[in-house]
């Protein structure tokens, strides 16, 4: 049955596929279909000690770690419970990503939304692409804590251009470890067509943006149309008093009547 399962589902990395080549693209297919769908831009930013000069006090550096296009993936899919992992650089760094849905009461009954529950970032100090003369190298893991992110209705994906930051707790002495991601586009349940995102839910941040930018041709149309409103009344008006017989102010002019 696991072989079984391990044949029917298939895992892909279009990352190539992308423009910006520091966006990723996975893909999680179970029975010749899309289950899960996510791209994004990500980067750690990782502290780790080194010596100081006089190899007696430590400070602090500070590692920037881009996801790597090419990276190997697995993923799982679930009712309620969906995975993806994601490691580069011979595993030495792993990116897992575990999403949830679940559901709440409100006043328009109950409805159904996932997020992003959990992530879990693997790192070894003593690889030395990023990490340059690391005090005790080796293996740590950073994780987060009570965390409810990308929260979507159900039956849609999360969408936000905006970057974001994810704070995530490190066994190397509790350190943080800064996750950054932006242009972010994640779909973990209820796909409904192959290899294609379901509506788009955007963040809010995303939605302020374009609230703004919408917003100056809001009130300029409105100002526009107050003053076309205007001048039509005006114009009216003025009709209507230029049509109306002129009463004569002096009385004398009253003679000829009667």
């Amino acid at each position: 049955a696991a072989a079984r399962l391990a044949a029917e589902q298939e895992v892909e990395n279009l990352s190539g596929l992308s423009p910006n080549p520091e966006k990723d693209i996975f893909v999680v297919r179970e029975n010749r279909t899309t289950c899960l769908m996510a791209e994004f831009a990500a980067k750690f930013i990782v502290p780790y000690d080194v010596w100081a000069s006089n190899y007696v006090d430590l400070i602090t550096e500070q590692a920037d770690i881009p996801l790597s296009r090419g990276a190997e993936m697995k993923g799982k899919c679930g009712t309620n419970e969906s995975e993806l992992e994601i490691s580069w650089l011979e595993q030495a760094y792993t990116l897992k990503l575990f999403f949830l849905k679940e559901g709440h009461n409100t006043s328009r009954g109950p409805e159904a939304f996932w997020r992003l529950s959990r992530i879990q970032f693997t790192y070894d100090t003593a690889e030395r692409t990023y990490f340059k003369d690391a005090v005790s190298p080796g293996k740590h893991t950073a994780s987060s804590h009570r965390l409810s992110a990308l929260v979507t209705p159900a039956g849609k994906s999360y969408e936000c251009q905006a970057q974001q930051t994810i704070s995530l707790i490190s066994s190397d002495h509790q350190k943080s470890v800064q996750l950054l991601l932006s242009e972010v586009r994640v779909q973990p349940f209820d796909i409904t067509a192959d290899f294609v995102f379901s509506e788009e839910h955007k963040c809010p941040v995303d939605q302020r943006e374009q609230l703004e930018e919408t917003l100056p041709l809001i009130l300029g149309l409105i100002l526009g149309l107050v003053i076309v409103i205007t001048l039509c009344v005006y114009h009216i008006h003025h009709k209507l008093t230029a049509n109306q017989v002129q009463i004569p102010r002096d009385r004398s002019q009253y003679k000829h009547m009667g």
